[in-house]
């Protein structure tokens, strides 16, 4: 069956700002802060949460969870990374790059995204493997790749898609814009798009996405590191992960 979309309102815009007077001065200029493209839409209202809050500005590098691994491995600085699974995570901890255990602080379901009205009538995993049918995944280097495959995998379905994106917004916006006929995202990933419509993947083919945050060894602003993942671990913060359809802790 096909879920409407609920729009999540006031998603604002990210912080690439200089910095501010205050506090957030006092702090080293702000925070950091490495997270899965997933989180864009709730991290950036949890953000600007946060300047509001703590007079400290956030700054965002939103990408696959598999780039943004990579990117620390190599040196990247930043204060904060949150991931779309425990395994990337890992790969940091197990370098040595963390400041300390990572906590989960979300979880995440699969769900098929369709053209708005659900014109080829897509209801399960089994309609993907029509004949005719264009099917976008995300890689499986990338979390919602690995996760869809788990799906697929589960439900018996083999598909041939016609591209590998490197995060799962890239599947979201070729279904948006027509280039698809569907694709595996996440719930949060239909909730806060309002371009297209979800059709639900039933719990026994579904997957569940553990999300970990960790303050980086390397932080600039520890201070800060650490107000942000409290920020999104407080009541507030998981309000704002829940509006944006993901699962709370």
């Amino acid at each position: 069956m096909t879920r409407g979309l609920a729009v999540l309102v006031g998603v604002l815009a990210l912080a690439g700002c200089g910095v501010q007077l205050g506090e957030s001065q006092a702090n080293g200029g702000g925070v950091t802060v490495f997270a899965a493209a997933s989180l864009q839409p709730a991290f950036a209202q949890i953000g600007a949460r946060l300047e509001t809050t703590k007079n400290l500005v956030t700054t965002f590098n939103f990408a696959g969870t598999q780039t943004l691994t990579a990117q620390l491995q190599q040196g990247a600085a930043g204060d904060v990374f949150a991931s779309a699974d425990m395994a990337h995570m890992s790969t940091l901890q197990d370098a040595g790059l963390l400041a300390g255990p990572a906590k989960i602080f979300a979880h995440n379901q699969l769900e098929i995204a369709v053209a708005k009205g659900n014109p080829k009538h897509i209801q399960s995993l089994a309609d993907l493997s029509r004949a005719g049918m264009v099917l976008v995944l995300a890689d499986q280097s990338v979390p919602a790749g690995k996760y869809a495959q788990q799906a697929l995998t589960k439900a018996h379905v083999t598909v041939h898609p016609a591209s590998l994106e490197l995060e799962v917004t890239g599947v979201l916006t070729k279904v948006a814009l027509g280039e698809a006929d569907a694709g595996i995202v996440y719930v949060s990933d239909i909730v806060t798009s309002g371009k297209v419509d979800g059709v639900i993947i039933s719990d026994d083919q579904n997957v569940i996405a553990d999300y970990p945050i960790a303050a980086l060894k390397s932080a600039s602003n520890n201070a800060g590191a650490q107000a942000f993942i409290d920020l999104v671990r407080s009541p507030d913060g998981q309000a704002i992960l829940k509006a944006a359809g993901f699962q709370g802790v």
